[in-house]
């Protein structure tokens, strides 16, 4: 038997983000049995309900859920979302006193039923979030990660992919720092197929990636979910896709080479921010070494204040 066939997920929270995942997870089957946990009794269940008539038509085997915490227990994974919503015009960062005291009420109690779990954050701002969690409760390095920005470096690389009529598979780059306004992408290492982005040409044979568009690009992702939660009130099915290919990582041993934000980087192993990190059965094995140019570095250093800022905000100490 391997270790997919016993293997569960909890999912906490069922607003658009965690059903979004719970979803996604179901349908890629990232576990063989997922819950759905929530305080509202009624929309989970309601939610439980409404995924499990699809179940013929998806991978994972089972999807449980309800307003009783015990429905988590024994799980490998969980992924926390609950906590309140990034309103429009709101930063991130704007969240982060009162999704801590969400986070401190519910995430011991988390631990009690699943302690041998792997914890990965997805709920905003999820740099702080994650930081504090480590800080709630006493697991092993690399047991507790957050989502970090995973899904930046999809709109990233789509972005670019798009821009000269390119798979966003042959697109090789990563935004890294905090999931939020001082991140950045790394553009001195990133590639198109084995060539450097910067050196890519057109058929006119000019330099496709100039500083000017590589700051647009940048600027768009950093942007998206603002103008995402205008439209639409929540960002939802990226994340929810993204979160349930970290859960795969986590649960299949993948050992994949992920943005997730983690404490114990060598950018400062004080805070929790994304940068490269090897991924697999026991959560972040290791953050990896970055290369950096001078610009690069600017822009780490800055968001490393802005965090060391905001852990401090919620009462936290790095």
């Amino acid at each position: 038997m391997s270790s997919f066939d016993t293997s569960k997920l909890t999912v906490v929270g069922a607003g658009s983000v965690g059903t979004a995942l719970a979803y996604a997870a179901q349908i890629r089957g990232s576990a063989s049995t997922i819950a759905l946990y929530d305080v509202n009794e009624q929309k989970v269940e309601a939610e439980v309900l409404d995924l499990s008539h699809g179940s013929q038509f998806m991978l994972a085997s089972q999807i449980i859920g309800g307003a009783n915490m015990e429905v988590t227990a024994g799980s490998d994974v969980v992924v926390i979302t609950a906590g309140a919503k990034q309103q429009p015009g709101q930063t991130r960062l704007d969240l982060a006193a009162k999704n801590v005291s969400i986070l401190e009420g519910m995430l011991p109690k988390l631990v009690e039923y699943s302690p041998e779990a792997i914890y990965i954050l997805v709920t905003n701002p999820v740099d702080v979030l994650t930081f504090a969690a480590t800080q709630i409760v006493d697991l092993p390095a690399g047991r507790i990660f957050g989502s970090g920005t995973v899904l930046d470096s999809s709109r990233l690389r789509w972005l670019v992919g798009r821009t000269i009529g390119v798979s966003v598979r042959s697109v090789h780059s990563m935004m890294i720092g905090e999931h939020g306004d001082s991140e950045f992408a790394m553009w001195s290492s990133a590639t198109i197929g084995q060539i450097p982005l910067r050196e890519w040409t057109g058929d006119d044979g000019e330099q496709v990636f100039t500083p000017e568009l590589l700051d647009s690009i940048e600027d768009e992702v950093i942007n998206a979910a603002y103008r995402i939660i205008e439209g639409k009130g929540a960002t939802n099915y990226a994340i929810g896709i993204s979160g349930a290919r970290i859960v795969e990582a986590v649960i299949g041993d993948q050992k994949s080479i992920l943005p997730v934000s983690t404490v114990g980087s060598s950018a400062d192993p004080a805070i929790a921010l994304s940068v490269p990190s090897l991924v697999g059965r026991s959560g972040v094995i290791r953050p990896l070494d970055m290369a950096l140019d001078d610009a690069e570095q600017a822009k780490l250093d800055h968001s490393i204040a802005t965090l060391r800022e905001s852990i401090a905000s919620v009462g936290y100490q790095p």
